[in-house]
C-alpha cells in the first residue's frame, strides 16, 4: 500500500472557495441575527415613584434606546444573502460595506456597554450586540479579502445566450401559431417577445 500524497488529499481551490464563502456568509448572518436579536431585548428598566402604589416599570429596548443598531443589523442579514448573488468586484465592495456595517454594530453594543441610560442596565444584551457585529465584520472583511474568486451562483440562474433561430424566427412565436408558442415555453421562452 502506498502512502496518500498531500496533494491528494487538499482540497482543490474551487471547494476551498465554496467553503470560504460559506463560512463568511453564516458569518455575516449570524452576527447580524446575534445582533437583531439582542437589540430587541430589554436594555434598560426606570422605575417611577407614584406615592404608595408600587412604582411604574417602563422596560425600554435597545431598539427604543440605539434605533439605528436594528437597521444596520438588518443591513447586514441582507448584505449576507447578497454575497452569495454577487461576483468578484462587486461582492469585494459589498464586503468592505458588511465589514463597516458589523463594526457600526458593535459601536452601538459598545455605546450600550458604556452609554448612562435612565434606570437599571442589564449590560449582557448590548454585549451580545458587540459580539454579533464583531463576528458580521469578520464576515465581511473575509468577503472583502478573499471573496473576488469564489464561486459566483450556477449557470442555471444566469440569462441563456440566444442560438442561431430558423428562418422566420425574428417574428415573436404567437405569431408564428399556436405550436411554436407552446414549444418556446417548453423551452422556457417568451413567446410574446421576439
Amino acid at each position: 500500500m502506498s502512502e496518500p500524497t498531500v496533494a491528494a488529499t487538499a482540497p482543490s481551490p474551487a471547494a476551498r472557495g465554496r467553503r470560504e464563502l460559506t463560512y463568511a456568509v453564516l458569518l455575516c448572518l449570524a452576527g447580524a441575527g446575534l445582533a437583531l436579536w439582542a437589540v430587541t431585548r430589554t436594555w434598560s428598566v426606570e422605575l417611577t415613584a407614584r406615592g404608595s402604589l408600587p412604582p411604574a416599570r417602563h422596560a425600554r429596548t435597545g431598539v427604543d434606546l440605539l434605533p439605528w443598531v436594528s437597521a444596520l443589523a438588518l443591513v447586514g442579514l441582507a448584505g449576507g444573502g447578497a454575497v452569495l448573488a454577487t461576483r468578484g468586484r462587486v461582492r469585494r465592495l459589498l464586503g468592505g460595506l458588511l465589514a463597516l456595517v458589523g463594526l457600526a454594530v458593535a459601536a452601538g453594543g459598545g455605546y450600550g456597554l458604556t452609554g448612562s441610560f435612565e434606570g437599571g442596565v442589564s449590560r449582557q444584551w448590548p454585549a451580545l450586540v458587540l459580539a454579533g457585529g464583531l463576528v458580521a465584520a469578520v464576515g465581511g472583511a473575509l468577503t472583502a479579502v478573499r471573496g473576488a474568486g469564489w464561486p459566483a451562483m450556477g449557470a442555471r440562474y444566469e440569462r441563456p445566450a440566444r442560438s442561431a433561430a430558423p428562418p422566420g424566427a425574428d417574428r415573436p412565436a404567437v405569431e408564428r401559431g399556436t405550436r411554436d408558442a407552446w414549444e418556446a415555453l417548453d423551452r422556457g421562452e417568451d413567446p410574446t417577445v421576439s
